[in-house]
């Protein structure tokens, strides 16, 4: 089956296996370390990335933060409940966002939130709303703080409540600092502060650039020739300061190691035709899949993917479009947990 077609990338998942909690302790998740040289694979705890490291390794996190970004609001004429996703932040008062159901928010419909009001005041080509909220910056925070959820995926069954305490916690990572995504870095969800100490202890570098994740991380590829598909957009920065970094790191051999498919997402789009990265502040709608060849790092972390989804097609493209499979069978034989909430691969 040629790698341009969606069925090369299903895989059959039994649902058991799909993490719908975080392990207690975060380093505490599986680890599978897969070699792209030996093609071997060893089974670990996440704890146990440090014996893998090289202590000139410099590694690359997206620091990104995530918002309780899902609202629950109502029509303030009829009542109709209306969900909100924000997607995107225009001023700290008016976004763009997803609404449910779209057929009641047409342009001058007004919602109630709390003792907030909020009208739709335009239509976007993709169906998304821009919504201004009748409030000063303050109060719209203290409504996200108070009355927001956070943006679990739909393959994480949660009541419709407000976000427990441990999704608050546990779906950011401990670094998270900058933007305002609708999706954790899941990859990163794994490190702790005591672990990340041992890692620049033994001499690592430890770099951060900011990837606001939005919710297309999760839109399906619908065409049956993955080429054809649309690709979804997302802001990021990639500091001068970090590139020079990087770009001495690369000069002195030293292997740049991406924490997520969101950090390599970012490399890849800075890296120029001479292997040197340039600073950036833009969008980036890179779509990585096989035979594409990543040449801005040269191990990644990451965690199990959905099947037919582009970060599948992403670490096929990294570890050789014929070799995901046995890394993905075998970690089922093994009853790993996958996604979000799950454990992790170290491909190196």
């Amino acid at each position: 089956m040629l790698a341009s077609n969606l069925d090369f990338y299903n895989y059959e998942l039994p649902e058991a296996l799909i993490a719908q909690k975080p392990v207690e302790n975060r380093d505490q998740s599986r680890l599978l370390v897969y070699s792209r040289e030996t093609e071997t694979i060893q089974h670990k705890f996440f704890s146990d990335i440090l014996s893998f490291l090289q202590k000139t390794d410099v590694l690359v996190v997206n620091n990104c933060k995530v918002i309780p970004a899902r609202l629950f609001a109502n029509r303030a004429d009829t009542g109709t409940e209306i969900e909100i996703l924000l997607t995107k932040k225009i001023t700290p008062t008016k976004w763009q966002a997803m609404v449910k159901p779209g057929r009641s928010c047409k342009i001058g419909v007004k919602l109630l939130i709390g003792k907030i009001t909020a009208e739709i005041i335009e239509i976007k080509d993709n169906g998304e709303r821009i919504i201004s909220f009748n409030c000063p910056e303050n109060d719209f925070q203290k409504l996200l703080e108070s009355t927001g959820t956070i943006p679990l995926p739909p393959y994480i069954k949660r009541p419709h409540t407000p976000s427990s305490k441990e999704d608050r916690e546990r779906y950011q990572t401990v670094y998270a600092a900058e933007g305002e995504a609708v999706a954790a870095p899941t990859a990163g969800l794994h490190f702790t502060e005591q672990l990340i100490d041992k890692i620049k202890n033994k001499g690592c570098d430890f770099l951060s650039v900011t990837l606001n994740v939005g919710p297309g991380t999760f839109a399906p590829v619908k065409s049956s020739d993955i080429t054809k598909h649309s690709m979804h957009s997302e802001e990021f920065v990639l500091t001068y300061k970090i590139a020079n970094k990087l770009n001495k790191a690369k000069q002195s051999g030293r292997r740049i190691v991406a924490v997520g498919t969101t950090s390599l997402r970012v490399l890849e789009s800075c890296i120029n035709e001479k292997g040197t990265f340039e600073p950036a502040s833009k969008a980036t709608d890179i779509f990585i899949y096989p035979p594409y060849k990543i040449r801005s790092i040269d191990a990644l972390i990451t965690n199990f993917h959905l099947p037919k989804s582009t970060l599948l097609m992403l670490i096929a493209a990294f570890v050789g479009e014929n070799k995901w499979q046995k890394i993905y069978s075998e970690a089922i034989e093994q009853k790993y947990r996958f996604f979000s909430y799950g454990d992790a691969m170290l491909l190196k």
